[in-house]
């Protein structure tokens, strides 16, 4: 199958349960006439309205196709900005859109917001956990990723990651309110261990928030608490690798390590998070009280593997050829985070919001014309990492950039990455704000949020004086 174009003549003769023995879902077949029967035009199935499942969708916009686009969450979330919405940079509406806004100049696609449980392979099928199955001729798996705490899923709520708009809330909530208690703290340790942040990780997302929480913490106890000193204040990135941002060159590591910890970011490279509980991380054998922790040590794809009966590589992806097919199958494809398709090197491509977006135009194209003998090329535009205020890297493969030159580069680059001209004006504007003035305008706390954390027993011992 490597290398040939697929046939998109599409038959709609009756599966039966025993063409696929590798589907493992019990068999449902929809009522006639049911809300999502197929219609006369070819249907394509997009589940996920990321980077790679938005674009392809877009791609595929008033053709001949009928497109379904299923997302448990009714919004595109530009996730490189999430840790500025955590960080009460950013509010979540400058950095998500809707999906129907973005694809309701297309006729031909509806978006339907269901989470989806599995895939009935031999009826072709996408399963839903409320309401009915939702059937297809073609159908594309951009799931995403979600993160990896290694066996340790009881981790989660204690330490949560940054792939949602309700994630980047909990953490700036979590910030805020240790921030307004250590205020309140007659207690020296129970101040610093309030005002203390423990950020597990040191990949782009762990870098960017260490340095994100250090300049808010230092700006807010300068300017804004009255019995709070800097040296209470304490951000600590914690590496169980030799080095940080181990995906760069390593001058661009050592660059970024030096700015973090001239920033006062303490940096723990070669450490181990053996447990984590409510109030700390046991490091390395010592236990360190802290206010916040937050999870960015690695990510895994979407359980969409299991949906396919597949056996999946090292992180969970779903091995596809040159087209993005699923190997195995015809009429399923893959992409972005979910995939695992080497590059030129031989070597997996990264989860990278370019490779996702790329393979989305690339497959949105290939479905439309149904020929493309040369398959996925992936153009490497750079890979990124902001570290703090004038301070960021780039790595283009051939040559690197760091410091002032490259964070300029970065903030070029994801202001004209956001979704549509009213987010990237809006979002330049707090931008250039911010810039002059330090300010952050998205420190809010939920009172109500903030009776349910200080009633919570496991939270007791951040009111203790």
């Amino acid at each position: 199958m490597s290398g040939r174009a697929p046939n998109f003549t599409i038959e709609r003769s009756q599966a039966t349960p025993e063409k696929d023995a590798r589907n493992t879902h019990a068999t449902i077949v929809p009522p006639a006439n049911g809300p999502f029967e197929r219609g006369e035009r070819p249907r394509i199935v997009i589940i996920g309205g990321g980077f790679g499942g938005l674009a392809c969708a877009q791609k595929l916009g008033n053709s001949d196709f009928e497109v379904i686009v299923i997302d448990r969450r009714n919004h595109n979330l530009f996730q490189p900005l999430l840790y500025q919405v955590a960080t009460a940079a950013l509010s979540p509406a400058d950095i998500a859109e809707p999906i129907r806004r973005t694809l309701a100049r297309y006729r031909n696609i509806e978006m339907l917001m269901a989470e989806v449980t599995g895939i009935d392979v031999a009826h072709k099928q996408v399963l839903l956990a409320d309401g009915l199955p939702v059937p297809y001729d073609l159908l594309v798996i951009a799931t995403g990723s979600e993160y990896n705490y290694f066996s340790h899923d009881e981790w989660r709520e204690r330490a949560p990651g940054l792939k949602s708009i309700h994630e980047a809330r909990q953490i700036r909530h979590r910030l805020l309110l240790s921030f307004e208690m250590a205020e309140r703290a007659t207690d020296h340790a129970n101040k610093e261990a309030l005002l203390t942040t423990i950020v597990i990780g040191g990949g782009p997302t762990g870098v960017e928030m260490a340095g994100a929480i250090s300049e808010l913490g230092r700006f807010m106890i300068n300017r804004d608490f009255r019995n709070l000193q800097p040296d209470h204040f304490r951000v600590m990135l914690v590496e169980a690798g030799p080095r940080i941002l181990a995906a760069f060159p390593e001058k661009l590591s050592t660059y970024a390590e030096g700015y973090l910890k001239k920033i006062g970011v303490e940096v723990r490279t070669g450490s181990r998070v053996l447990e984590i509980a409510d109030d700390g991380a046991n490091i390395d054998g010592t236990f360190i009280r802290a206010g916040s922790i937050i999870w960015g040590a690695g990510v895994k794809a979407s359980p969409a593997h299991a949906w396919l009966g597949l056996t999946a590589v090292p992180g969970g992806r779903i091995p596809v050829d040159q087209h993005l097919r699923v190997e195995g199958f015809e009429d399923i494809f893959a992409l972005g985070d979910t995939a695992s398709l080497a590059g030129t090197d031989g070597k997996p491509l990264p989860g990278l919001a370019q490779v996702a977006k790329q393979q989305g135009d690339y497959l949105g194209a290939f479905l439309r014309s149904g020929s493309d003998a040369a398959g996925f090329k992936f153009h490497n535009r750079g890979n990124t990492a902001v570290i703090g205020r004038n301070a960021a890297v780039f790595d283009f493969g051939r040559w690197t950039l760091k410091g002032r030159l490259a964070w300029l580069l970065w903030a070029f680059v994801h202001v004209y990455l956001l979704i549509n001209f009213e987010k990237r004006l809006l979002v330049s504007i707090q931008w250039i704000w911010r810039y002059l003035t330090r300010q952050r305008g998205a420190r809010i706390i939920d009172e109500t949020a903030y009776r349910q954390a200080a009633s919570a027993p496991e939270n007791a011992w951040m009111k203790g004086n």
